[in-house]
């Protein structure tokens, strides 16, 4: 078979199957290029799921005929110089718009400050046009029509066009993100208007306004430095989560990326704190020296290989628990918010009631006080006066009014316990509020972080093996075992080389009991591969303290006297992670005055 030379029309389409993958992933390309064209404002217009129509317009900069004419043309750039090591833009490949020209209708309209007026060329399936002039305003538009109508047999693969709109969307949520400075607006026939204002250095307005409102009030600030490596951003408190992990953003030197050691950090972090089945949300911002990190390791630029994966990892973990420490222990706002959304005033109390609420009003219910203080119809003294005689709740102790008045005045913040309900939860009265705690998952949780100080803080017990087991592995999998010997040894797993293929295990954790050695090198040697990381043993530990402390901890049902709900409020206080068990759920619910009084309403 003869070898021979591709027409550059078929290479183009071939390359553009790695940068041009769906709709999606051109409007990334063109965004991209408007933001290292330096525009403040972007405008995204799509039609059929971006299928049909994709059109980016921008304020930046513009180009000359010069450089629209070599734009078009693969491997140009004007954001590269002879090196791979200080890549400080978004682009820099220099293949999107030739790629996309290969495949689709794409036409390029630009104007500079000061021309007289705007320039266009048009390529349609590789076919490059003379550069002519043509009306416009400063800035550049790139619209790009009938997308893979040069190949057909990828459109195949597309999918329907509300997921491909629903893609491009996301694509503009990480932008945003990424650049609050910068206006944001899509719109189109295939959607809903949606526009994010620039928020200029307020990095957090512009997060809620991808996030929710909800946001600001859950999450906690990052800021930390480990030798080079800068980690800023905010990271949810535990109880604020979500179903899936979309709502996890990382960047890299203000590059959206997907990359799996940072969501693999995150998912770290946040052990043993979120429920299973649920995601923390977080947006991390990394930055670092560009010749710390590799963003060539694909052609659409997503994933990232730093040279240093084990720093970048132990910041991640390090400052999000770091964060949970110093402020995770308030709970999120959304429990209170979900039960003044479900709450409707009235005899039906919670949910719809029988007779319905329609119509309901403070103003026009019988219950609401008067401003002259009389009492209304049907609260007479003579009908209350038939509750005289009987006892009001407590949890009872000589000294728990003053204890109350105490803890109230000092201003704790999980305040004073009032009451027990159910022998499981605990009413205490803050200062501008009620706390309502599930006594056993917050002990829990108090037992489990006594517990994991214990694994922290010194050698684990191990039980020694009668004779050493021998397990045959690759001997790449022995060297990465060996090279973090003496961290596993820390933690009770006493191995050693034994030969150029095997380990020798002479001791194992004494919490885990009996086990499958070879199974859990295996399990050890593939995480180190992977994430260049050790941390699973770590994990197993953590499973089977976190087992022990829900067998010991204060039981459902146990009546517990105003002291002891008193010290546990204390202890919570003083704990980190204690605003959830380890399972994930929240250990209690806070209700401010203000909700209270919304929820009878008289606000």
């Amino acid at each position: 078979m003869t070898v021979k030379q591709l027409p550059e029309t078929l290479i183009n389409q071939i390359a553009a199957g790695e940068v041009v993958e769906r709709p999606a992933s051109a409007a990334k390309e063109l965004i991209e290029n408007a933001i290292d064209a330096g525009a403040t404002r972007i405008d995204i217009a799509t039609a059929g799921g971006g299928k049909a129509l994709l059109r980016v317009t921008d304020n930046g900069f513009g180009m000359d005929a010069r450089d629209l004419e070599l734009a078009v043309r693969r491997h140009c750039t004007s954001k590269l110089d002879g090196s791979l090591d200080e890549i400080r833009s978004l682009g820099f490949r220099g293949e999107a718009l030739p790629s996309i020209g290969s495949v689709a209708r794409l036409s390029i309209s630009t104007r500079r400050q000061g021309a007289p007026h705007a320039l266009r060329i048009q390529v349609e399936g590789g076919k490059v046009s003379e550069v002519g002039p043509a009306p416009g305003n400063f800035g550049t538009v790139v619209e790009v029509r009938d997308l893979f109508f040069a190949t057909p047999a990828r459109l195949k693969f597309m999918k329907s066009e509300r997921a491909e709109a629903g893609a491009i969307t996301e694509v503009v949520k990480r932008m945003a993100i990424a650049f609050p400075a910068i206006r944001f607006v899509l719109s189109g026939t295939d959607r809903s208007a949606l526009e994010f204002p620039a928020t200029g250095d307020d990095h957090l307005a512009r997060i809620a306004q991808i996030l929710g409102a909800d946001f600001r009030d859950n999450a906690i600030a990052l800021d930390a430095v480990r030798e080079d490596v800068a980690l800023t951003g905010f990271a949810g408190i535990p109880t604020f989560n979500r179903g899936n992990a979309a709502h996890q953003y990382a960047f890299v030197n203000g590059r959206p990326v997907q990359d799996k050691l940072i969501l693999s950090a995150i998912r770290g972090a946040y052990a043993e704190t979120v429920p299973q089945g649920r995601y923390p949300v977080a947006v991390l911002s990394i930055t670092l020296d560009p010749a710390l990190v590799d963003v060539n390791v694909h052609p659409a630029k997503s994933d990232v290989r730093f040279r240093d994966a084990g720093l970048v990892r132990g910041l991640i973990v390090g400052a999000i628990r770091e964060a949970l420490t110093r402020e995770g222990a308030r709970p999120s706002t959304a429990g209170a918010g979900a039960m003044l959304r479900a709450f409707r005033p009235g005899m039906g109390g919670f949910g719809t009631s029988a007779g319905g609420n329609a119509g309901w009003t403070p103003a026009s219910s019988p219950s609401r006080p008067l401003a002259s203080g009389l009492m209304q119809p049907g609260l007479a003294e003579t009908p209350q006066g038939r509750f005289d005689s009987l006892a009001m709740p407590t949890a009872r102790s000589e000294a728990a009014p003053i204890e109350t008045r105490q803890a109230v005045e000092r201003d704790f913040p999980l305040g004073a316990a009032r009451a027990q309900l159910h022998a499981n939860y605990i009413v205490a009265q803050t200062r501008d509020g009620l706390v309502i705690v599930d006594q056993h998952a917050a002990h829990e949780r108090l037992v489990f972080e006594d517990m994991r100080k214990a694994l922290s803080g010194r050698r684990l017990p191990s039980q020694g093996l009668l004779i050493p087991e021998i397990v045959d592995l690759p001997e790449e999998d022995c060297d990465r075992l060996a090279a973090h010997a003496q961290e596993f040894d820390r933690l009770g797993l006493a191995l050693e080389r034994f030969g150029p293929g095997a380990m020798a295990v002479r001791e194992t954790p004494a919490m885990l009991g009996e086990m499958d050695v070879p199974s859990l090198l295996r399990q050890l040697a593939d995480e180190i591969a992977e994430w260049e990381t050790a941390g699973g043993l770590f994990a197993r530990l953590e499973h089977v303290a976190a087992t022990m402390a829900c067998h010991g901890s204060v039981r459902s049902g146990r009546v517990l006297r105003a002291e002891e709900m008193n010290a546990l409020l204390r202890k919570m206080e003083e704990t980190p992670g204690s605003g959830q068990c380890n399972h994930g759920r929240p250990t209690y619910v806070e209700l401010k005055l203000a909700d209270i009084e919304r929820l009878f309403g008289r606000s």
